[in-house]
């Protein structure tokens, strides 16, 4: 009998339901709790500082905070603008957290902080079923210390939450197939798929669907199709995914257009209006996941090597023969079809860099599977040169750090490292770490701490794991490059707080509440984006001189949006009779205001270049 056609016959055979993991000895429990510390280590304690960043950071924890304060759990509003660009799941999650913790920092990042989490208990179990248990503890490892996923949490953005419901939803449907006399499974992944739609729209069927048939294709599973539940099952993804896109579509006319055409197709397209979304050159679009996936990235190799069989080796057993080897083959076709997916989809269209977050899951899981293979082998010969090629590139790495402390060497303290930055306008508007380029050698006296952490993290950390690899002490080495990059990490968390002033305004909107009353008015000049962290700090309206763009647009065109948006005429005649006013100018818009307002200006508070004016004393 082949294997399609003993597929066809479980209606009337059941499957058996064998474990396809061994209970973890003693020795591998420890090694999920050291996982778990790890994780608290690098994101618990980074989860308190530092304050909210200007831009999508503070605008997107405002839109949380004004639903938390409105009651309002279908439209967001920011500024008291309709905010129409993006579905809701987050902003519930994170003014739920506002409800348990007050408004602050811990709250704004604990839903973004616990999806990490949950993701990297997924990556151990998942890891576990299909290769292991070592591979088990090495995937929740990679998740507790990849690059990317602790740079891209520094931003309240859906990209964590959404990776972990598209990754659950995939395993779910995956399990299900193994276990047909368990049927909740495929309940279950319905279910996440349509929370996955409710935090980043269509995207999340872009991901699944696409994944999802080219596995059960390529499998030979597409015959099983009557096990799928598909009536009962996409009756349940229709019951959770529907009634905010109907309740949100009633209260705001033309919001069917502009959230599925304007903010999905055009998008995708590169035309949306107004336009604040750029495409990154491909050789910097792949070539920055070897950052994202840094360190791991060095072992892609490893994994890349068996590509060809790990695609096709899934034809090759059965369920019922051998479960254990036929799930780890699945896996291994779902990982690489899931991650390609991702990857092409973006390359395509208009992208950020965290836009491939989905794809670093199963790129990790593979690699973790295939590094726990080649410990177990005696005659591998990959895992030496790729820790090679590691620290050869950690050494370089640390070398500029060193570099850099040394130049800035007799260079005092300074606090605002704002003022010592480079500014690349032309790179700004096309990577969102574009300020990680603005380094310069004086730049390194305001980060002398985090930078010789950074350096010896990459110094000792990669050589000594690559001293163990030689020595085959395997799984010390793995666990001595994981923990290099927690000290890594931590460096980062440190730098962080160096560059608040830089990419944040808590400090300018706290010299204005010292001073602010009831009656005067808080403006920013030129586009909220530039001062949003105003908002979520000072907790209160905000006009904006020449801002009706980006984000503001679609919102300010309903008639009962508030009256926030003013001219430079209107700037003039406010700043010259009635109330106090407090004009928030970042550093770009200086030249053109200090030309517009001729006469007297006082100066509240300045922050990297960054200046608060005032009309009065």
């Amino acid at each position: 009998m082949s294997p399609n056609s003993a597929a066809l016959t479980t209606a009337t055979t059941p499957r058996l339901e064998v474990r396809t993991f061994p209970k973890a000895s003693p020795a591998r429990t420890w090694a999920w709790l050291a996982v778990v510390v790890l994780f608290a280590i690098v994101y618990l304690t980074s989860a308190v500082s530092p304050a909210l960043q200007d831009d999508a950071d503070s605008t997107h924890a405002e839109a949380a905070r004004e639903m938390f304060v409105s009651g309002d759990y279908v439209t967001l509003h920011v500024n008291g603008v309709r905010y129409l660009e993006k579905a809701p799941l987050m902003y519930w999650m994170v003014a739920t957290s506002y409800h348990l913790f007050g408004v602050n920092e811990f709250a704004t990042r604990l839903p973004t902080t616990l999806a990490i989490f949950g993701l990297a208990l997924l990556a151990m179990r998942w890891g576990r079923r299909a290769f292991g248990a070592r591979a088990g503890v090495y995937a929740g490892l990679f998740v507790c210390t990849t690059a990317g996923y602790y740079l891209f949490t520094r931003i309240l953005i859906p990209e964590a939450i959404l990776s972990l419901l598209v990754a659950c939803t995939l395993y779910c449907f995956l399990t299900a197939l193994e276990y047909e006399s368990r049927p909740w499974r495929w309940y279950a992944g319905y279910a996440c798929l349509a929370l996955a739609v409710l935090t980043k729209g269509l995207v999340a069927l872009v991901v699944v669907g696409p994944a999802a048939l080219s596995y059960l294709i390529v499998s030979g599973d597409w015959r099983r199709w009557r096990e799928f539940h598909l009536p009962t099952g996409l009756l349940l993804f229709f019951a959770v995914a529907t009634p905010w896109h109907v309740l949100a579509g009633l209260r705001n006319q033309n919001f069917f257009w502009f959230y599925f055409v304007n903010e999905h197709v055009l998008r995708f397209l590169g035309q949306r209006y107004p336009k604040d979304y750029n495409k990154l050159p491909a050789g910097l679009y792949w070539g920055l996941h070897l950052i994202w996936l840094f360190p791991w990235s060095a072992y892609l190799p490893v994994a890349l090597r068996n590509l060809r069989s790990d695609l096709s080796a899934v034809k090759q057993v059965r369920w019922d023969d051998d479960p254990r080897s036929s799930f780890r083959a699945r896996t291994k076709l779902m990982c690489w079809l899931w991650a390609g997916v991702v990857l092409t989809f973006f390359a395509l269209s208009t992208n950020q860099e965290y836009y491939t977050f989905p794809a670093y899951l199963p790129l990790l899981l593979l690699v973790a599977g295939a590094i726990a293979q080649d410990e177990h082998s005696k005659n591998s010969r990959w895992l030496v040169p790729t820790t090679a090629v590691a620290a050869v590139l950690s050494l370089i790495a640390g070398g500029i750090l060193i570099a850099g402390l040394w130049a800035s060497r007799a260079l005092p303290f300074v606090p605002d490292i704002g003022t010592l930055l480079a500014h690349h306008d032309l790179t700004s508007d096309t990577l969102s770490m574009a300020h990680m380029l603005d380094l310069t050698s004086q730049s390194f006296a305001a980060l002398r701490l985090p930078a010789i952490l950074a350096a010896v993290a990459l110094i000792v950390g990669p050589s000594l794991a690559l001293w163990m690899r030689l020595r085959r002490r395997n799984f010390a080495g793995t666990w001595v490059t994981a923990c290099a990059m927690g000290l890594f990490l931590l460096a980062a968390h440190i730098a962080l707080g160096r560059f608040e002033p830089y990419l944040g305004s808590k400090n300018l909107a706290q010299q204005i509440s010292a001073k602010v009353t009831a009656d005067d008015r808080v403006m920013i000049y030129g586009d909220q984006a530039f001062g949003s962290s105003l908002l979520f700090y000072l907790k209160r309206p905000i006009q904006l001189v020449n801002g009706r763009t980006t984000s503001m647009w679609f919102g300010s065109t309903y008639p009962d949006a508030p009256r926030i948006f003013l001219t430079d005429a209107d700037l003039l005649e406010a700043w010259n009779s009635g109330p106090r006013v407090f004009l928030f100018v970042p550093a770009h818009q200086l030249a053109r205001v200090d030309s517009l307002i001729a006469g007297e200006k006082h100066v509240v508070g300045e922050s990297s270049g960054k200046v608060v004016y005032s009309n009065r004393p």
